[in-house]
């Protein structure tokens, strides 16, 4: 077998198929359990006899030990293996979903989600590198390709199914649905990565950056989860956060740049296509969580959409992904992925300015149609991002560097979704402010608004309420515009990074057969 022709780690398992399927389908019911859970809230604090503000720490403290855990991927791997780092978190998350689901308590569901968030971090990472190590160079596009597309598909398909299961079963199943899943690709991964070399060390234990990542991450994550509820900084609880944050943050960095074995190394940001590719990845995501934030919200306070036709009307976009993904992981290596990228950015960013000019009477075709036509962007998006980012890295650097790209695509989202959230707010009160200078007695289009929603003050009632609905449609609109041209901004980016492939070597990866 050829260099070209070989996996990159040496070993080949049985089948390459049903090795891929288990990796795929343990990394699908993660990567579906960091969204499945949010239409489910309400349901869950009625019949646990909590508010719905309690609820919601059943996401943030799996957002919370998720990403925790990311970053400490590297670490794990050089101390347990990469195989039976994989099968034990996916043992351990498929349990830690079954105690979910047997929850009694808010306490108790809170405890096992942050189990089942720290067990879930390494599950994505580790399959990057897995994937990377049994396919040839001249596939391993392929394989990248099939987990951007989970990447995509997963998170769109997690608000749809959960709140299908809780309407017609009940909330339980949610997490019960994980456990054959999750025993089954921890059973077929093992099968078929049986007799792989799976070299560990005993690298030793960077408490100081341990502590310090735990401390500051955990801060940070909570403030960007409850900023928004609490009013960020007129808040002390906010306040207390960030300093804690700030401080054990710049600690960890310090120390992690000059201890001789961190436990997460940041030298890896030495290499050109991982730190462009990483900053393409992170800020990217960070506006398509946003885009996949903004337009749910949308249609369900200002178009009055049921969640279930929200989720409908968003779930074209995982279509294109679905049917392109074989073909751009099969012939990606034939072009430069950097202008592959440039052009997905161009599709989210043309998008976007569509979406710039929706007003409240645009129909459910339209809203669907620009999510089949963004779902071309997404997938040129992920998976030559991925290539570049992983191209420099040698096979040992894989996993942690996965991990430390993942956690900071992680943490991108979370900044994205308090931002975004703010802005819109924010936006929102400005242009009903300026609206309403407008609105007087003797001002002919208030008289005639008046006489359309009716005299009296349930007329002005109303009038108010459309005056807010007007206010977040333009703040949305601008927000979309914002988000337009912060793709169009990034492309330069992507010219930091050298091509991954090499033409003289017929398509194979310049630096992938280290």
């Amino acid at each position: 077998m050829s260099e070209a022709h070989a996996p990159a780690g040496g070993f080949s398992p049985p089948s390459l198929a049903l090795a891929t399927v288990g990796l795929s389908l343990a990394t699908f019911m993660q990567v579906l359990d960091t969204t499945i859970a949010n239409v489910s809230l309400p349901t869950i604090a009625g019949n646990l006899g909590v508010s719905n503000e309690q609820s919601t720490w059943v996401i943030t403290s799996f957002a919370v030990s998720n990403a925790i855990a990311l970053p400490l991927t590297g670490w794990l791997t050089r101390r347990v293996g990469e195989v039976r780092l994989f099968i034990w978190a996916t043992i351990l998350f498929t349990i830690s979903s079954m105690l979910c689901g047997l929850s009694h308590s808010m306490g108790m569901l809170i405890a096992f989600r942050v189990l089942q968030g720290a067990v879930a971090g390494p599950m994505y990472p580790i399959t990057q590198a897995l994937l990377v190590s049994i396919y040839p160079a001249h596939k391993r596009g392929q394989a990248l390709a099939l987990l951007a597309m989970v990447t995509v598909v997963a998170p769109i398909a997690g608000p749809i199914l959960g709140g299908w299961i809780t309407d017609n079963y009940s909330w339980q199943w949610i997490f019960f649905i994980n456990v054959p899943i999750g025993f089954f690709a921890a059973s077929v991964v093992a099968a078929q990565m049986r007799g792989r070399p799976d070299p560990t060390d005993k690298p030793r234990m960077d408490y100081v950056g341990l502590i310090t990542l735990v401390i500051g991450v955990a801060a940070l994550q909570i403030l960007l989860d409850k900023g928004n509820d609490a009013d960020w900084f007129s808040s002390n609880f906010i306040v207390i956060l960030a300093i804690v944050a700030a401080v054990s943050l710049t600690v960890f960095l310090i120390w992690e740049l000059t201890d001789t074995d961190p436990i997460v190394d940041l030298r890896l940001f030495r290499h050109r296509n991982f730190s462009a590719g990483t900053v393409v990845l992170v800020l990217g995501y960070a506006v398509f969580f946003s885009i996949n934030l903004l337009v749910p919200q949308w249609l369900q306070t200002q178009l009055g959409y049921t969640s279930e036709w929200a989720g409908f009307a968003a779930a074209p976009l995982g279509i294109l992904p679905v049917i392109l993904t074989p073909f751009v992981g099969r012939y990606a290596h034939k072009f430069d992925l950097r202008v592959l990228a440039a052009l997905s950015f161009l599709v989210l960013a043309l998008t976007s300015f569509w979406r710039s000019d929706f007003n409240t009477q645009v129909d459910f075709d339209t809203v669907a149609m620009v999510q089949l036509v963004q779902g071309l962007g997404v997938a040129l998006y992920f998976m030559p991002i991925l290539t570049i980012l992983l191209s420099d890295l040698t096979p040992r650097e894989i996993p942690s560097g996965s991990g430390t790209a993942t956690f900071l695509r992680v943490l991108a989202g979370s900044f994205a979704a308090s931002i975004t959230t703010f802005m819109w707010n924010r936006r929102a009160a400005l242009h009903h402010a300026q609206l309403t200078e407008h609105i007087t007695a003797y001002a002919p289009t208030a008289r005639h608004a008046l006489t359309r929603f009716g005299p009296g003050e349930r007329g002005a009632a109303l009038l108010n309420l459309e005056i807010t609905r007007q206010g977040y449609q333009i703040g949305f609109n601008e927000l979309f515009h914002v988000i337009g041209w912060v793709f169009i901004l990034m492309i330069p980016i992507l010219w930091l990074a050298k091509p991954p492939f090499s033409p003289k070597a017929g398509g194979s990866a310049a630096t992938g057969a280290h």
